[in-house]
């Protein structure tokens, strides 16, 4: 049986597919609110997320060959942008669209034909096949954000938001212990509200530490799309305000949520009126 995971990750590309495929030509340059990455450096780095889970597929010695490419490239003064660039030939555009969407299709049919308890490599620890794949969603929905926000199209929240608030609160610990920092306290109570209405728990009832409100803007603060200021989540207790202001259930070194107010999506009339 497939997992629903594999899916969703499917949906949520395709979700974005449909939106790149209105973008014009000249869209691709257009500068996000993510460190200034312009929309193409945005799907050659989902591009090359897939390619590292596609080598991580294909067992612990493609996988660690491509990380020692990338490290070689990194080596000469690259940057992660730049190695992509380099990596991609500049792809861009219509192109790109076709390299990226073709690539995700190609890697959710090699997850779906593995066992379910099959664990992959990837740039932290090992993950379970459901956990890996939900990676793969989560960094597409949230890197899909900038593009949606910068062309001012506001994207509806769905219930596949449940994989992305489990990673979230499954890295709780690992937050910290990535900023080389002991955790401030019990995990929190997590209650959301998932798009559909329902309700969605996590951890031991505490009402002096706990984080309330919709799942959306959840997914947003632990992804670091939005600041936890810029929702409207209820966070209660020293180590649910701690979490809620570094939040981070993506791998790499630590990275620092944007500023209150630096993360928005677009008016529409900025955009060309889309």
């Amino acid at each position: 049986m497939v997992l629903q995971q594999i899916a969703d990750f499917r949906a949520e590309a395709d979700e974005l597919n449909v939106l790149l495929l209105t973008l014009h030509e000249a869209d691709w340059a257009r500068t996000t609110l993510f460190k200034s990455w312009a929309i193409a450096d945005v799907v050659r780095h989902l591009h090359s997320g897939d390619l590292l889970a596609a080598a991580s597929a294909d067992g612990p010695e493609a996988f660690a060959q491509m990380r020692a490419e990338t490290q070689a490239l990194r080596d000469r003064g690259l940057s992660r942008l730049e190695v992509e660039r380099h990596r991609l030939d500049n792809l861009s555009g219509a192109r790109l669209q076709e390299r990226w969407y073709g690539q995700m299709a190609a890697l959710c049919d090699r997850l779906a034909a593995m066992p379910a308890d099959t664990r992959l490599k990837w740039a932290g620890p090992d993950m379970g096949l459901r956990m890996f794949t939900t990676a793969r969603q989560m960094e597409t929905w949230a890197h899909g954000q900038e593009i949606f926000d910068v062309m001012g199209v506001v994207r509806q929240p769905t219930d596949r938001l449940r994989n992305i608030a489990e990673i979230g609160v499954r890295t709780y610990g690992w937050t910290f212990a990535n900023r080389g920092q002991a955790t401030p306290g019990p995990a929190p109570y997590v209650r959301l509200r998932a798009p559909s209405g329902a309700i969605w728990e996590w951890n031991d009832h505490a009402p002096d530490n706990c984080i309330e409100g919709e799942a959306l803007d959840f997914c947003q603060v632990v992804t670091q799309v939005r600041n936890v200021v810029d929702t409207a989540l209820t966070v209660i207790g020293h180590p649910a305000q701690t979490w809620m202001g570094v939040a981070q259930c993506f791998a790499g070194p630590p990275e620092n949520p944007p500023a209150p107010g630096t993360r928005f999506t677009a008016a529409r009339k900025a955009v060309g009126g889309r």
